[in-house]
């Protein structure tokens, strides 16, 4: 496939996945940032102050060089730090997403990691997922507080803020996304009930087997 034609359908993804967030009730009014690492190492990222729900792929901003200084388009997205830190800091990330999922990011108000190891395909999918410390959002903090995290989580909550997912592509960072909320509705369902029974180590170590491995870029 052409660059140029690459590059369109790429646009058009974040765009539908940007269109999912905003219809799952992820990202309301402007929250939420999605970006994609192009194969030449530019980035594609959402623009600040627009709805999930009315991007197009001409208002997208294209990052060259890691920079936000050598773009084109409007304005990105004030987390623009927090993603190009997770690209920095692992080569197999090839899409990031940072959005608000109501319940999961209840879970990040309390600072509570829903990481009691109950749910299967949580265990599969994500791994556990750790609550990264408070920074003002848009903030150096943010990608200060992720940093030592991202290395081994493709899910982190942000605390008193959201929850950032990481993928190999769009499709699995979104996937990865709503597998967090599932995961975190199950576990608040759990706790009203008098507590989730955690898998045994023993069956957490063979759910975590079958996790997909890391493919580098």
């Amino acid at each position: 496939m052409k660059k140029r034609s690459y590059e369109l359908k790429l646009r058009r993804q974040i765009c539908e996945v940007g269109y999912i967030l905003w219809q799952m009730g992820f990202a309301a009014g402007t929250d939420g940032n999605i970006s994609v690492k192009l194969p030449d190492g530019a980035f594609l990222i959402t623009p600040s102050g627009v709805s999930k729900r009315l991007l197009r792929p001409e208002t997208l901003v294209k990052i060259n060089g890691g920079t936000a200084e050598k773009k084109s388009g409007g304005k990105p997205s004030t987390e623009i730090g927090a993603h190009l830190c997770c690209y920095g800091e692992r080569g197999d990330i090839s899409a990031v997403i940072h959005a608000h999922p109501p319940v999961a990011t209840g879970f990040a108000a309390a600072g509570i990691a829903p990481d009691d190891a109950s749910l299967t395909e949580a265990v599969i999918f994500l791994g556990t997922v750790p609550v990264a410390p408070f920074a003002v959002p848009g903030s150096d903090g943010v990608s200060e507080s992720i940093a030592p995290l991202i290395r081994e989580h493709d899910a982190i909550l942000l605390a008193n803020h959201g929850a950032l997912t990481v993928g190999s592509d769009l499709t699995r960072a979104l996937y990865n996304m709503e597998t967090l909320e599932h995961y975190a509705k199950v576990s608040l369902t759990a706790r009203q009930l008098g507590g989730a029974k955690p898998l045994s180590p023993e069956d957490a170590e063979k759910c975590a087997a079958l996790r997909p491995p890391r493919r580098e870029g």
